[in-house]
């Protein structure tokens, strides 16, 4: 059907030009001129004379076209709706879109993808300064005590036993530092402080090993020459084992006369234990009495305080001033022991990098420990001297029953008692003097 007006060709108006819809012609369009579109001029009901050669238009009512027989179609060209439905820039002050109007929005910032990002950059920095630490600490231990040299050991039991030991070794330090630590200039090194920590699944039981405790020398085996020592009975002071032949014939003197298996070994000297204190900044005590010592140079009030290095010292090494004086001496161990390891676990050291490496490294350089000793077991035997001052554990001296010759003796049956509640990984019942 077709709806142009009778007579109409649609190539009538150009001749055979051909331009306007469809054409090939090669002339470009420009703005479209419409002769068939005639507008009513002069009013309603006249329309414009015919152009010569243009047949006779419908005419375009108020009310749309008009086709000549009453029907009529709004097509919009009165509105000046030509193209694109009212408005154009051409016709109606309309907008055509250029590429201005296409400019990429702003997107927003993708928040969940930045803390993920955020996330694992902080996960993978935190990975590669523990790896790094672990490493270095690794490296840094002196691993000078062989157990592998010791003879006739008892068989290891439940939970882990550590024979902690603190030496009056001057080893590295200066005149000044003897003299402001008041620890005299004697030559070699002595035991003055032994304890077993044994941890397991029942908490922590730290006991005190008194120094003039009564023991009986076994046999053992030269950790220099590789000779055999045999057992000839002899009696003597606890700390006469480590001046005799150092850690291993104190371990295997321990082992002998306890019955117990000891799995690692650790010892500092005077100097480096100062510097651990002075590294973490002092340690608080809460110190029931005060006293005095000239030997050790202790010069302490009652109540609470923070303990430098020289006083750490002195606290721990101090006898002369009271009546039982070993007992009460392993008590202060002790107990500044324990405050020193809740210390040096403390946020404030632990994430405060100034102060945790400094500590670090003044105990890693002062410790000897066994071959087999890791970095993971140094760091449980500090967790657990920090679980007996909260509470998670227990701390005593071995259990004496009397003395001789000025020696210390055990109980033996207390002794085994406590001896077998350990192997068993028992909670410990026995309690010491």
């Amino acid at each position: 059907m077709n709806d142009w007006p009778e007579g109409w060709d649609e190539r009538q108006g150009g001749g055979d030009r051909g331009y306007g819809r469809g054409s090939a012609g090669a002339r470009p369009e420009g703005a479209r001129a419409m002769p068939h579109v005639q507008r009513r001029q002069g009013g309603p009901g006249r329309s414009a004379p015919p152009r010569p050669g243009v047949p006779p238009q419908p005419s375009y009512g108020g009310d749309g076209y008009d086709d000549g027989r009453g029907d009529q179609y709004d097509s919009g060209y009165n509105t000046g709706q030509v193209y694109g439905g009212g408005g154009g820039r051409r016709g109606g002050g309309g907008h055509i879109p250029n590429d201005d109007d296409y400019a990429p929005m702003r997107q927003r910032p993708n928040w969940g993808r930045r803390i993920k990002r955020i996330t694992l950059t902080l996960v993978v920095l935190f990975v590669a300064v523990s790896v790094g630490t672990y490493f270095w600490a690794d490296s840094k231990l002196h691993r000078d005590v062989d157990l592998a040299k010791v003879i006739d050991r008892p068989a290891a039991g439940q939970g882990t036993n550590y024979l902690i030991v603190g030496t009056d070794s001057r080893q590295g330090m200066t005149a000044a530092d003897k003299q402001r630590l008041h620890t005299g200039s004697a030559e070699g090194k002595r035991t003055d402080t032994m304890m077993i920590l044994h941890t397991g699944s029942n908490g922590s039981t730290m006991i005190s090993l008194p120094r003039d405790s009564n023991v009986t020398i076994p046999s053992y085996k030269g950790s220099t020459s590789g000779k055999l020592y045999p057992n000839q009975g002899r009696q003597t002071k606890l700390n006469a084992a480590y001046a005799e032949d150092g850690p291993e014939l104190l371990v295997r003197t321990v082992e002998f006369n306890t019955g117990l298996h000891i799995d690692h070994y650790a010892e500092i000297g005077f100097g480096g234990f100062a510097k651990i204190v002075d590294a973490v900044g002092g340690v608080d005590m809460d110190l029931k009495q005060g006293f005095k010592d000239k030997w050790s140079g202790a010069d302490f009030k009652a109540g609470k305080q923070t303990l430098n290095g020289q006083q750490a010292l002195a606290f721990v090494r101090t006898r002369h001033a009271f009546a039982a004086s070993d007992l009460q001496r392993t008590k202060n161990q002790q107990a500044f022991l324990s405050a020193l390891a809740h210390q040096v676990a403390t946020p404030s050291t632990v994430l405060n990098p100034f102060k945790l490496y400094p500590t670090m490294g003044a105990g890693l350089d002062s410790l000897v420990v066994d071959k087999d000793m890791s970095i993971w077991d140094l760091g449980s035997m500090f967790w657990a001297m920090k679980g007996v001052t909260s509470g998670d554990g227990k701390s005593m001296n071995m259990p004496i029953s009397g003395s001789v010759g000025g020696n210390l003796l055990w109980d033996k049956a207390k002794v085994k008692t406590l001896v077998d509640e350990l192997k068993n990984d028992q909670k410990v019942t026995v309690s010491g003097n």
